[in-house]
């Protein structure tokens, strides 16, 4: 509770909207880690727990650049998908790691409607806007303050989204606070507030690999969920439809090899997965959507999140890529589970709505929960 209440007093205080609150200082750990185009300082920022267990994370992008967490025999290993520097973060990165805004996901041909106006955003997945234009919130510089909360080390990324930005309404002020448990918890918490009715949808996408490397196909995979969202062949949902019978039904826990090679059009389109899954958890409050295992390593990830969705994706989109240590990325080298509301929501008065006014505050929050077998 006493996390949430920081997080709402943020959220106001950036806004000048109430008296701020001081938070408990961590030591600051933190090391350069490049220099952006024009000339900003990017820092990693590290949180420990006592169990050993490590996260990197990036004042640009709000980035998770490395998690280390034990397998079975106690061994660490970074499990996240990532670059050993900052220039290829530029370049090549798929949203590695990286903190999703204004509107995670598609929004079909770049345009919405919201009381009477029509908004025009860019179409950097032609045709539609993808995680919120070519400049979301993954390319921005947040302002990072470590501190310690009560449920372990913690970093808090504040960043002002100007009203017009990638052509979305309204100046939004957000935070996102992740926080490393002795649980051996990833914890991201959103908050945010506009001035001006607008549409927001933040998520975190890390890709996982619970081995540390190889392929993903032979992780066991099982989603609480008894609906997805077919698409369109430009990856738009038509609808809400049942998982059972198809290649959509992980209700059991299966293995993302079992079937993403069965063919049909939902898997073509895609390439793979790459679908957002209905939640049978009532939205907005605090759920298990998602259980991965991984059994060499013993690794076990759960998923907990108050959004409605989830985007389980498989990196059907990686290229040939050089990642840490080294390592090679290739088509399906990690999957992505984000946490979100539907893909293009605002052009569906069916989905759960994602407009944000004036004096309400956005709340979502995700923990990616590591334990072993």
């Amino acid at each position: 509770m006493m996390n949430r209440i920081l997080l709402f007093t943020g959220a106001l205080c950036a806004l000048g909207l109430a008296g701020c609150s001081t938070m408990q200082s961590a030591p600051e750990e933190r090391q350069s880690f490049g220099t952006t185009a024009d000339g900003q300082p990017v820092y990693l920022y590290t949180l420990r727990n006592s169990k050993g267990a490590e996260a990197r994370i990036m004042n640009y992008g709000g980035i998770l650049q490395s998690l280390k967490v034990p397998d079975k025999n106690g061994n660490l290993s970074d499990v996240t998908l990532g670059f050993d520097n900052f220039a290829q973060y530029q370049v090549n990165a798929p949203y590695f790691g990286a903190l999703i805004g204004r509107y995670g996901n598609r929004i079909a041909n770049g345009k919405f409607s919201l009381d009477g106006a029509t908004y025009t955003l860019a179409q950097n997945n032609a045709p539609n806007n993808l995680h919120g234009g070519p400049n979301g919130f993954n390319t921005v510089m947040w302002n990072v303050k470590p501190f310690q909360s009560k449920d372990g080390s913690s970093l808090e990324l504040d960043y002002l989204s100007k009203d017009g930005e990638m052509g979305f309404p309204g100046n939004l002020q957000v935070t996102a606070v992740y926080t490393l448990t002795e649980k051996n918890e990833l914890r991201v918490e959103f908050t945010a507030k506009t001035d001006k009715p607008t549409v927001c949808n933040l998520t975190q996408h890390s890709y996982w690999n619970l081995a540390g490397g190889g392929d993903v196909l032979n992780h066991q995979v099982q989603i609480f969920a008894d609906n997805y969202t077919p698409v369109s062949a430009n990856l738009i949902p038509t609808g809400i439809e049942p998982v059972k019978g198809t290649p959509f039904d992980f209700t059991s826990p299966t293995l993302i090899g079992a079937h993403i090679n069965d063919g049909g059009d939902q898997l073509k389109a895609g390439g793979g997965y790459d679908h957002n899954w209905v939640l049978d958890k009532k939205a907005g409050n605090l759920g298990l959507a998602a259980r991965v295992t991984e059994k060499t390593s013993g690794r076990v990830l759960e998923i907990f999140t108050t959004e409605p969705g989830l985007q389980f994706y498989t990196g059907n989109f990686i290229s040939d890529i050089t990642g840490k240590n080294g390592m090679q990325y290739h088509n399906r080298s990690g999957f992505a589970m984000e946490a979100q509301h539907f893909p293009d929501s605002p052009n569906h008065p069916n989905f759960p709505s994602t407009e944000l006014k004036p004096g309400q505050t956005y709340h979502n929050t995700i923990i990616y929960c590591f334990k072993t077998q």
